[in-house]
């Protein structure tokens, strides 16, 4: 007993004695085709992907501290020297008292640094890097989860404010019925003008409340689209996903806390806080390096026309004293890594919480649609009970507009419990972890990450991206 919207008609396939619409057309768009569009096209995942790639590139950055770093240099340029010589001397060593020189120096060199040892700087950079990857790859699992449990709301609401848009007007028709009716046996005096009165305020209530019921139905296919990126136009039935629910709430919140990707982030976001307390601490340790340069200079003085050189130095540096910043960034990563253990702890909390939650949200839609059902049938007897003693006159106006209310009523409940079920289930998937589009089994090619990482992971050079930018 699901919810369907085809081009304004409402199908609820319920095993009551009430049917709402017709059954769905064929090439009708499926709630599994709508998650493929949300999986493609949802510009917040889209987004996250981006800021995964751009995370990759970490572990690069903190690869090339074993690299080693070369540096060119070349110089060109024009020196002038004007010489005063006393003329006692000059005269003695026979040459003039003035004399200029004019040269023009020019060379270039090259100059290579390769760290030997940084106090393991560098490895615990790439450590910090590649837990920042992963736990950026989890962020993106989670946002995933996120859109795709948005999408599935999003199609259900369309498909119940649909039914509702549906229902509101079949109730209107009724209650115009009930109107036209009262007024006839008023103009034969059978009943009073108060009754007329009480049928046209019902019919203005459902005018009005079929005005709100459209404004919620444009305001889903609003949100339907910004979340899918497509027109819904001839929904078919949304299903729960009660197969790929874990069997027990117990299993459910094992699940949640051992596999959610918020938690997962959180875990690997403490991996990357300590390596950053080791890198910080690395400031404390001696660097030792090895500089190679060479270098060809050209009349860089008279009678000099080329000079070459070359050198290798092997430099220890120690540090002493610094002014006390690198100690005060070693107790900041050290109590940054407290409060990142203590967000591992807040994030299992809150997802122990959401399952819970969408747990017995689950269980109260199941029930729910079970009174709604026998509500639907109760009332529907009842509407036509009251009907036809109100025909002879044993019930008022009152009375019937009160049984067709309750009807409407009971019917929409149906309707909200429907959507309400199937967003739970994929709710309480989310909650434990487990939604995402290899679980659902979408028919889509699957983003994976590992892909780009691969890419740009032992790259030295380049500056396009392997998308092509």
């Amino acid at each position: 007993m699901w919810l369907s919207a085809t081009g304004g008609k409402v199908v609820a396939f319920a095993a009551v004695a009430c049917v709402v619409g017709f059954a769905a057309p064929a090439k009708a768009q499926t709630l599994d085709q709508a998650l493929v569009a949300a999986y493609r096209n949802n510009p917040t995942l889209n987004s996250q992907r981006a800021a995964t790639r751009a995370t990759d590139e970490y572990v690069p950055i903190a690869l090339s501290g074993y690299r080693p770093q070369v540096m060119g240099s070349a110089y060109v340029g024009m020196q002038w020297a004007e010489t005063r010589i006393d003329s006692n001397v000059a005269a003695l060593q026979g040459t003039g008292t003035m004399s200029n020189r004019k040269t023009n120096p020019s060379g270039f060199g090259v100059t290579i640094s390769q760290t030997i040892y940084d106090g393991l700087r560098t490895a615990n950079s790439v450590r910090s890097a590649e837990s920042q990857v992963k736990g950026q790859r989890e962020l993106l699992r989670n946002t995933e989860q996120l859109v795709l449990l948005d999408a599935a709301t999003a199609y259900m609401n369309v498909l119940q404010n649909t039914a509702l848009v549906d229902l509101q007007k079949q109730n209107l028709e009724a209650l115009q019925e009930e109107l036209r009716a009262a007024r006839d046996r008023f103009s034969v005096g059978e009943i009073t003008r108060t009754d007329v009165a009480q049928a046209e305020a019902s019919v203005a209530t459902a005018q009005s409340d079929l005005a709100l019921a459209n404004s919620n139905l444009n305001t889903a296919n609003a949100v339907f689209f910004q979340v899918i990126g497509l027109r819904p136009t001839k929904l078919s039935p949304g299903r729960p996903i009660d197969r790929l629910l874990p069997k027990s709430l117990n299993t459910a919140v094992e699940f949640g806390l051992t596999r959610h990707p918020a938690v997962k982030a959180a875990e690997f976001a403490v991996d990357a806080g300590f390596s950053n307390v080791k890198v910080a601490e690395a400031a404390l340790s001696p660097t030792l390096t090895l500089n190679g340069t060479a270098s060809s200079d050209y009349n860089s003085a008279n009678s000099v026309e080329r000079q070459t050189a070359a050198s290798a130095t092997l430099n220890l540096t120690v540090p002493i004293y610094q002014g006390g910043a690198e100690y005060a960034t070693i107790r900041q990563s050290k109590e940054t890594l407290g409060q990142l253990r203590i967000e591992v702890d807040v994030n299992r909390e809150q997802v122990r919480a959401n399952v819970v939650q969408y747990w017995g949200a689950l269980e109260a839609a199941k029930a729910a649609i079970e009174s709604a059902q026998a509500s639907v049938a109760a009332n529907e007897i009842a509407l036509r009970g009251v009907r036809e003693e109100w025909r002879v006159g044993q019930r008022t106006t009152l009375d019937v507009l009160n049984a067709q209310t309750a009807l409407f009523d009971a019917r929409a409940s149906l309707v909200i419990a429907q959507r309400d079920r199937v967003v739970a289930s994929y709710a309480v998937l989310s909650a434990s972890g487990e939604l995402g589009a290899t679980r659902l089994g979408l028919k889509v090619p699957i983003y994976n990450p590992q892909v780009h990482y691969n890419q740009v992971r032992d790259a030295w050079i380049g500056v396009r991206t392997p998308g092509g930018q």
